[in-house]
Formats: structure tokens, C-alpha cells, sequence
């Protein structure tokens, strides 16, 4: 005769056998893009993603005409990669050598599924560290843990508005600048640099000083409201002899995507 016991423990397996298919089915959903006939795939866990795949082609048109207008086989630096939206589509579309850089351990567990999905492992090499212009351990605070999260920091108090940085959770990871980078792991200079990183793009540009005098272009982010974030990086911008072609409004307060582009 089959026991109570064995009975209940059979049905809490099954119930627990199904609940992980459920959050195996959750976890492991694809939307595919297309954009300009390349086809891309990403995993879409939650509604912040499935909204990032949404808007790939619309949140961020310049982002992606800059990308378009990269020269093959050149070598570009996705600093503040997230998830890899831009990584996966500069790969694809101009068949660039990518350098991810996410120290979001959420964020850099989705970016290495999205890069495995689209077969492009050896194309893509992830930096799970944080860019600065020192180089240490140090704290890397997050408002929103999730996949797919933004609105960090690493070493500092301050959000992409210059106002108290409020975190709700925090680990401690290595930084380094992109000077030093480049001589520790023998990786080559990028040809194009994207910054978004919510706030501390001037101190990476300040620990990239050096690569910034041969690179041909950037995009970045910045809050002109936040003189400090602004002044600083117009400084080693215009230092290594890039300058302002365009900003393009992202859509809140007073940030803008600012490319800078070397003449000639």
C-alpha cells in the first residue's frame, strides 16, 4: 500500500518538476529583429527586455546609423553594453571585432546568452568590468538589479543627473581605465567607442585619454545639466582632436547622444 507520505512527495515533485519548466519557458523566451534584413534573436526573460527588443530600430536611430556607417572589419568598444543590442548588430553589420564592457552581473549573463544565440562568440569578447580613470577595487551600486537593468555607478555617489545616486543593490567588482586595459590583455585600440554607463562617462574618457587621440569617432552620453559630467568630457574630447557633429535628444531632461568624430 502506498503511503500518505510517498503520495504527497510524488505530487510536490511533479509541482515542483513544473514550476521549473515554467521559469525555464519564461527565462528562455527569443524575439527576433530585424533591422536593415540582418536578423538578429535575444532573449526576452522579462518586460523590460521584451521592451528593448520593441524599440530596437526606434529608441536609438543614430546610435544605429553610426554603427552602419563603420568601416568593415574595424574594431569598436561597447562600453555600458547592457544586453548587446549594439554589440550584436555592429557584428553583424559591419563585422566588427566587439569589446563588451558590462560589470552588471544581470546584465552580463543575458549579453553572453544573446552573443552565444546569434553565433557570435568569437567576435564578441565580453569585459565583465567597470571602465573609470583609476584603476582598483571598487563598489558598483545599481538602482534596478534586474536583466536588462540600467542606472548604475562604480566608485562614486552620483547618477547621469549629478544628484545623489539612490542603490538598492551593490557588490564590489575591478575597475580599470581603457588606457591600461589595452596594455594588460595585448587587445587592440578601438577604431569606435560607445559610452553609456549613467553618469561617470567623463571619468572613462579621463582613463582613455591615450586611445581617444587615434580613435575615429564616439558616441556618448551626456547630461548637459551636469556641468561637471559635460565640461570634463568636452575636455579630453576636444584634447585628442575629435569634435561635435551632432546631438541627438534621447527624450528626458537634458541628455543627449553626442557624436564626436575626428576630420579627415
Amino acid at each position: 500500500m502506498i503511503s500518505f507520505r510517498r503520495v504527497l512527495f510524488s505530487i510536490s515533485s511533479r509541482l515542483d518538476m513544473l514550476q521549473q519548466k515554467i521559469i525555464n519557458s519564461i527565462i528562455n523566451r527569443l524575439k527576433a529583429v530585424n533591422h536593415k534584413q540582418i536578423k538578429m534573436f535575444f532573449y526576452v526573460p522579462n518586460p523590460l527586455n521584451k521592451y528593448r527588443i520593441k524599440t530596437f530600430s526606434t529608441k536609438e536611430p543614430e546610435t544605429l546609423a553610426w554603427i552602419d556607417s563603420f568601416k568593415k572589419n574595424s574594431v569598436f568598444w561597447d562600453v555600458g553594453a547592457n544586453i548587446g543590442l549594439y554589440s550584436i548588430y555592429a557584428a553583424k553589420a559591419s563585422s566588427c571585432k566587439v569589446f563588451a564592457f558590462e560589470p552588471s552581473v544581470f546584465n552580463s549573463e543575458l549579453l553572453a546568452k544573446n552573443i552565444n544565440i546569434n553565433n557570435l562568440s568569437l567576435q564578441i569578447a565580453i569585459f565583465p568590468i567597470a571602465l573609470s580613470n583609476k584603476s582598483g577595487i571598487n563598489l558598483f551600486q545599481m538602482n534596478n538589479p534586474l536583466w536588462g537593468g540600467a542606472l548604475s555607478t562604480f566608485g562614486e555617489n552620483y547618477d547621469q543627473h549629478g544628484d545623489d545616486f539612490q542603490a538598492t543593490f551593490d557588490y564590489s567588482i575591478p575597475g580599470i581605465t581603457a588606457d591600461k586595459i589595452i596594455k594588460l590583455m595585448s587587445i587592440p585600440k578601438p577604431n569606435y567607442i560607445k559610452i553609456d554607463v549613467d553618469g561617470i562617462e567623463h571619468l572613462i574618457l579621463e582613463g582613455g585619454s591615450n586611445i581617444l587621440k587615434t580613435v575615429d569617432s564616439v558616441i556618448i552620453e551626456i547630461n548637459d545639466n551636469f556641468d561637471k559630467q559635460a565640461n570634463i568630457s568636452e575636455k579630453y574630447l576636444l584634447q585628442s582632436g575629435l569634435f561635435l557633429r551632432d546631438k541627438f535628444y534621447l527624450g528626458s531632461g537634458n541628455q543627449y547622444n553626442q557624436l564626436w568624430v575626428r576630420e579627415g
